[in-house]
């Protein structure tokens, strides 16, 4: 499946008064995954494997490093949560990074969004607008992943531009 996600990443120290205010706004909780992502040596993009107890998936991605709302082409692949598929792609195209996470997921309609504690890290808050068929016009998605940012009170400041892996291969808390 392609999507296409309009999408932010900020540092959070607020993530029990975020999770209260996605609950007061009518969000569905789909609850807790802890996720660990595989990502690959690839000649461009990212390719990870997530494997959690909620979302498996087999995801490759596009986006600029950039802070603020960013456009993401995604192709994503539903998997079993007992897939064996990791052993072949680590013999295949080899490890680049692992990231482990504790990942509450929330959504509001199209609009899915991740309270996450990542290992080495800190906490973080995502919001994701997704367009499954690329029907909605860009401005619009990034109009809604504003409006969320606003009602969630994140600041300008605590924007990250990087993926988790790009900042653990950093370095870690102080890359930014």
């Amino acid at each position: 499946m392609a999507h296409l996600n309009i999408e932010i990443k900020a540092r959070t120290q607020k993530s029990h008064k975020q999770y209260q205010t996605l609950l007061d706004l009518g969000a569905k909780d789909l609850g807790v995954d802890h996720q660990t992502d595989t990502y690959f040596k690839v000649p461009k993009g990212r390719l990870k494997l997530r494997q959690g107890n909620i979302e498996n998936s087999l995801i490759f991605y596009e986006r600029q490093n950039s802070e603020g709302p960013k456009a993401s082409d995604v192709h994503l692949s539903r998997l079993p949560a007992d897939t064996d598929l990791r052993p072949v792609l680590l013999a295949a195209l080899g490890e680049k990074i692992t990231v482990r996470k504790s990942r509450r997921i929330l959504f509001i309609d199209h609009v899915k969004f991740h309270l996450d504690q990542v290992e080495g890290l800190g906490d973080f808050i995502e919001i994701e607008v997704i367009d499954k068929d690329k029907s909605m016009a860009t401005k619009e998605l990034q109009r809604q992943c504003n409006h969320y940012m606003q009602v969630l009170e994140i600041d300008a400041k605590d924007l990250v531009a990087e993926s988790y892996s790009d900042l653990l291969a950093l370095g870690g808390p102080a890359a930014k």
